[in-house]
């Protein structure tokens, strides 16, 4: 087994703009580039999501146009029990899954450097839309120069202890130079579009996939509730909503009703009025710091409850098992167990955890 070198870098290809111009742009900077596709799934992928053969083909042709080499890795047996099973799970827990950070977790960072190992590369670069820092000396992801495409959110849950050995060439480029830079260089997905999806249910239709994937299995019915216990209806299973949800509920009321929460203790769904889905306070676990708690705790800090989700002032507190108090100065909309909490200090991603319940 080759010793991994500093100067050979994993670049991970989707088959898409983002990934093929970073290779692109690593490839430039003379570094030994080593192109990389991850084969995840196969059970309906569609063209223009991220894990199709078309994909995998698209990769293979822009290494092909870079000269550099190329490998399609069997990762699905990973993928499955990291990311499929993870989202199934959730959905059937009344919990909203996102399987991107997962996935970039355990996929795009643990598993590629792994094979960095075996390939003799210690780095690993991607194409997502962030920045490499540094805070008092150590590596640290920091946003986008493009705010509009900043991907940090997804990237909370990454081991600090790799900062100092992962790439992000697009991090200071907004996605229209990305797209002018692959025209330039001929790459053959320079007008290729960005996959809207999550990847591996590419009609959007999560509920089918759900069921498909765990064989079938009906989820009990329950009731549909408000805040003070009214029952207004019966559902048919807790995957079938989350918290903010309006359409699908089944009920006739004078005033629009939303899910404001999903209790898999009792098997129930509450709904209210638009005021009361929002929330000042959450529980979040699992919470990967990426600047060192006792430093990251004691700065003004702001945190995010959903990508596409403003960033707002907020006080967080550490608990015992890697757990987190998050207070808000202002109440915020639809904080949904499942979902991230991203913590930033100004340009610097401080860390994140994953949402457990609402406290207030």
């Amino acid at each position: 087994m080759p010793t991994p070198s500093n100067d050979s870098v994993i670049a991970a290809m989707s088959g898409g703009v983002d990934s093929s111009v970073a290779a692109a742009l690593l490839k430039r900077s003379g570094r030994n580039v080593i192109g990389v596709t991850m084969s995840v799934w196969e059970g309906g992928a569609a063209s223009g999501s991220c894990c199709s053969m078309d994909d995998a083909s698209d990769a293979r042709r822009v290494a092909e146009r870079l000269g550099i080499p190329h490998y399609v890795v069997n990762a699905k047996e990973r993928f499955r029990e990291k990311v499929v099973n993870y989202f199934t799970g959730a959905y059937l827990a009344g919990r909203t899954p996102n399987p991107c950070v997962v996935c970039n977790q355990s996929l795009k960072f643990d598993y590629l450097f792994e094979l960095g190992r075996t390939l003799g590369a210690a780095r690993v670069a991607t194409g997502h839309y962030a920045r490499l820092g540094e805070w008092n000396r150590r590596p640290a992801i920091m946003r986008a120069i493009g705010r509009e495409k900043d991907q940090s959110y997804f990237l909370f849950a990454v081991n600090p202890e790799r900062l100092g050995n992962v790439i992000f060439p697009l991090g200071g480029m907004a996605k229209s130079q990305t797209r002018e830079l692959a025209r330039e260089l001929g790459l053959p997905v320079a007008e290729k579009p960005d996959s809207q999806e999550v990847c591996f249910v590419p009609d959007g239709d999560y509920k089918s996939f759900v069921r498909a994937q765990s064989g079938g299995q009906v989820p009990p019915e329950g009731d549909i509730i408000t805040r003070a216990g009214e029952v207004l209806g019966r559902h048919r299973g807790l995957m079938d909503f989350t918290i903010g949800q309006r359409r699908g509920l089944g009920l006739s009321a004078p005033e629009p009703l939303y899910v404001t929460d999903v209790r898999p203790d009792t098997n129930q769904v509450v709904v209210g009025a638009r005021e009361e889905l929002y929330g000042r306070a959450l529980l979040a676990s699992c919470v990967n710091w990426l600047i060192p708690a006792p430093e990251a705790l004691a700065l003004p800090l702001t945190a995010r409850v959903r990508h596409r989700h403003p960033d707002a002032p907020a006080r967080v507190t550490a608990l015992s098992g890697d757990r987190a108090e998050v207070v808000f100065e202002e109440p915020q909309l639809s904080l949904t167990p499942g979902q991230a909490v991203v913590f930033y200090h100004g340009e610097y991603l401080a860390g994140g955890g994953w949402i457990e319940r609402r406290l207030d």
